[in-house]
């Protein structure tokens, strides 16, 4: 018997992680990027080939000592399983999406200060720097959801003790990982740069930017690991503030260093780094000051072996995957890059809306997930269908409104960031097709959630890999290679998407269905 803040809590003998097998009493966390303790589908281990350990035999099921948890409740603790499915989730991806909105200021507002008061040659030095920052700080975001999964799986069940392992075996692997590409980004960055085909005269500014910006590296680890743990015990406010703060003051620093201090682009590096470093110590510090299992204690802080693999296992694939975006996305950097400088700069500014939308859609891709996971745990399959086609509904709504609005106002959008009709004209090359392009991916990435809500990691990568990766490869090789031009190289993200989200649907609907059939033999097993 063990106890933790969210009640006191009774575990059967024998089962360590494991839900217990009667239908659980639903508990959210208020975070939509969390899969609840009571899920009982999803592996706790898995083999090398990427299967789940074999379960426990009928016989030692009906052995184990069941009881019943008591979980409190609050009045901001409301369950995921009960009630309007399509309030609760517009309710929970609204902070979330704001949240995610927040986390690409940095970026934006470097890019912006940068086009509006130091020309466009730091613009595109910049903006050249895209995907190297978006494929590394990817991966720290996906690392940080192993992170996430054990501590809310943890929470729930009233295991403190695992609990404080993860935290304090995740501080350190977090922070590890954030020291890896800070030398990454100092010694590789001119090779990195070079491969892309980086225009000469953009080289020196963007090696610059990004051995500054990759000095803020391990406070992003230690800002995702905290965020991370919060959100599993549904403390989503004091991120959200800390990430406002810190949004805040890179734009002033940016601003301070560009106009006042004339540091142009080694400027909006340094001012990400600060204010990286400060979210960091803002949400460290508070996490030394809660008086709960998650609590962050310095004194403990050391690798729990178990922990650690359990961290990678669950993160690595959903970074690798954030990776694997980025990875492709350098082919068709290079494909711009083939192009003049103007070109060049264009695509730097109009990437902005990339972010802008995908960041927003993303916050349902998160609910869905959330939901999915807490009602099937609780024995409700409707809900659990449910929950995906709302989740499908309001993120694919939402990009064909914002890829809409883009398409109508992008002229005003791309002069933002850059004074200079011509970059604006060629950066609206990529968004007359990128416009009216973002709804389709909601297919793809909500399919990916709710795989995910099903307890599925592996699978949803290998297809993303194939659809994502090796056919954006493929296609800047072939189609772009005979056409070249930039309407051919931006075509490639609607077909990829729809390649990837047909292949990921069929592989939900066959996940669903075996997840049925579990829980169909779940119930039969807990009336005998």
């Amino acid at each position: 018997m063990e106890n933790c803040k969210g009640g006191l809590h009774i575990r059967p003998r024998g089962v360590e992680d494991a839900a217990p097998p009667h239908k659980p009493k639903g508990r959210t966390v208020g975070s939509a990027d969390v899969r609840t303790a009571a899920f009982p589908q999803e592996p706790i281990c898995l083999t090398r080939e990427g299967r789940a350990c074999p379960a426990p035999t009928v016989q030692s099921q009906l052995k184990q000592e069941q009881k019943p948890s008591i979980m409190s409740t609050t009045s901001k603790s409301k369950t995921m399983t009960e009630g309007p499915l399509a309030k609760q989730i517009l309710l929970v991806s609204l902070p979330l999406a704001l949240s995610n909105l927040l986390q690409i200021l940095f970026n934006m507002s470097d890019v912006a200060v940068v086009g509006r008061f130091a020309g466009s040659t730091a613009l595109g030095s910049v903006g050249s720097t895209a995907t190297f920052v978006t494929l590394f700080t990817g991966f720290l975001i996906g690392l940080s959801n192993g992170v996430n999964v054990l501590v809310a799986r943890f929470y729930g069940a009233g295991h403190p003790k695992d609990v404080s392992k993860t935290v304090h075996s995740a501080l350190l692997v977090s922070l590890a990982a954030g020291v890896l590409l800070l030398f990454v980004g100092l010694f590789g960055s001119p090779a990195l740069l070079e491969l892309l085909n980086t225009k000469e005269d953009l080289l020196p500014g963007a090696i610059l930017y990004l051995r500054v910006y990759f000095l803020g590296m391990p406070a992003l680890a230690l800002y995702n690991f905290g965020n991370a743990v919060f959100s599993a015990i549904g403390e989503t406010k004091k991120p959200l503030a800390y990430l406002s703060f810190a949004g805040v003051l890179n734009i002033l620093l940016n601003l301070f260093f560009v106009i006042v201090c004339k540091l142009d682009v080694a400027g909006v590096a340094l001012a990400s780094t600060i204010a990286q470093c400060v979210s960091a110590g803002l949400i460290l510090h508070a996490l030394t000051k809660v008086s709960d299992c998650y609590a962050l204690d310095f004194r403990k802080v050391r690798l729990d072996l178990s922990m650690t693999k359990r961290i990678l296992m669950l993160g690595v694939p959903a970074g690798l995957q954030n990776a694997i975006f980025a990875i492709a996305n350098l082919f068709i950097q290079a494909g711009v890059n083939s192009f003049d400088s103007l070109m060049v700069k264009g695509n730097s500014a109009a990437a902005n809306a990339d972010a802008m939308i995908y960041d927003a859609m993303a916050a349902f891709y998160m609910a869905c997930a959330s939901f999915m996971s807490q009602n099937y745990g609780a024995g409700k399959l409707d809900r659990v269908k449910k929950s995906y086609f709302i989740a499908l509904a309001y993120s694919f709504g939402l990009g064909a409104v914002l890829g809409g609005g883009l398409l109508v106002f992008g002229r005003q959008f791309l002069a933002l960031f850059t004074t200079e009709s011509a970059v604006i004209t060629a950066g609206m090359k990529r968004i007359m097709v990128m416009g009216w392009a973002y709804c389709i991916s909601a297919f793809m990435d909500c399919t990916i959630a709710a795989s995910r809500g099903l307890g599925k990691t592996v699978g949803p990568t290998v297809i993303v890999i194939l659809g994502s990766c090796v056919f954006r490869v493929a296609w800047v090789y072939t189609i772009f290679a005979h056409f070249h031009t930039i309407p051919a190289l931006y075509l490639l993200y609607p077909c990829s998407w729809a390649l990837t989200a047909a292949a990921e649907i069929v592989y939900f609907v066959f996940s669903y269905r075996r997840a049925a059939l579990r829980l169909q033999e779940r119930d039969a097993l807990a009336q005998l």
